[in-house]
């Protein structure tokens, strides 16, 4: 995986994080979701470098091998503020203050925190199969409860913790065929650390206390994301079937927003990596410049 790509341990102050890195061009970065790393991109990545960018990959903070802060009750060692601010440390430790932004999933919430917070760093962001938290919280159906039931179960105390860790391979069943068999051992190597389904539950847990009310604060406050915005959603996951057109509630975040679904479930840039690819280099060319100056 990642021919070419370098790999490094970022001190980032409270945490450390694991990233991968390769390319020349402009810069862009991929945030993973649950419960993957950044191996998880190992078939998008040496695509968007051959199509002229620098790609960072890095593990969220807590999950793979990167490595957080001791746990609290309020978890906000675990936010997305948190672990935004990790990858722009991470970005400025390797020489970027501007770059593009991917988020898949949970990388998709710490993306959409990242563009909020720090507005001046992001030139343009795609967010992969995911809303904003509040946007589902604030739906909440039978339907919706029934099938995203584990954000529930993740932010009771201790038990998801006693009954993930019992057998690993049985919660999150991977299938190194589908995966790709390093991106597979390196997400079971991850996945049966105790330590990271710990980290791994926080970031749920986060997401229904303290990160609620930052993106509560911004709706009152009347942010919103200005820089190009890209939404893709995968057909053969639920988004469509539980929200109806996800464009029209990004919209509702983002002033420029354009997007469609992709033919894949969930974890797109597993089963999906052209398409994906294809997209996210669509997007992220720079648009053409006008002449300046009069007709002749």
């Amino acid at each position: 995986m990642f021919d070419g790509f370098e790999e490094e341990q970022v001190d980032v102050g409270d945490a450390s994080v694991f990233v991968r890195f390769g390319g020349d061009g402009p810069p862009v970065v991929l945030l993973h979701g649950h419960p993957r790393t950044s191996a998880t991109w190992h078939r998008v990545a040496p695509r968007l470098v051959a199509a002229g960018h620098t790609v960072v990959c890095p593990d969220l903070r807590g999950y793979g091998r990167s490595r957080g802060p001791r746990f609290t009750a309020d978890h906000a060692g675990y936010s997305k503020r948190a672990v935004a601010g990790d990858v722009v440390a991470v970005m400025r430790h390797l020489g970027y203050h501007r770059f593009a932004l991917v988020g898949h999933d949970r990388g998709g919430a710490v993306a959409l925190r990242l563009t909020l917070d720090h507005p001046d760093t992001v030139s343009r962001v795609a967010f992969l199969d995911c809303l904003p938290l509040t946007e589902h919280l604030s739906r909440i159906t039978a339907e919706f409860a029934t099938q995203w039931w584990h954000w529930f179960f993740f932010a009771q105390p201790d038990i998801p913790e006693r009954v993930i860790t019992a057998d690993p391979d049985s919660w999150y069943r991977g299938d190194p065929e589908a995966m790709g068999r390093e991106n597979h051992r390196e997400w079971r190597e991850a996945t049966r650390n105790p330590d990271v389904v710990r980290a791994m539950l926080e970031d749920y847990r986060a997401g229904l206390s303290v990160d609620r009310q930052h993106e509560e604060c911004d709706r009152e406050a009347g942010r919103r994301v200005t820089c190009p915005t890209l939404a893709l959603w995968s057909l053969r996951d639920d988004l469509e079937d539980l929200y109806g057109d996800p464009l029209s509630i990004w919209r509702r975040w983002a002033t420029d927003v354009r997007g469609h679904g992709i033919d894949s479930g969930h974890h797109v840039a597993e089963q999906a990596p052209e398409a994906l690819a294809a997209a996210l280099t669509d997007f992220l060319r720079p648009a053409p410049t006008i002449p300046t100056g009069s007709a002749g």
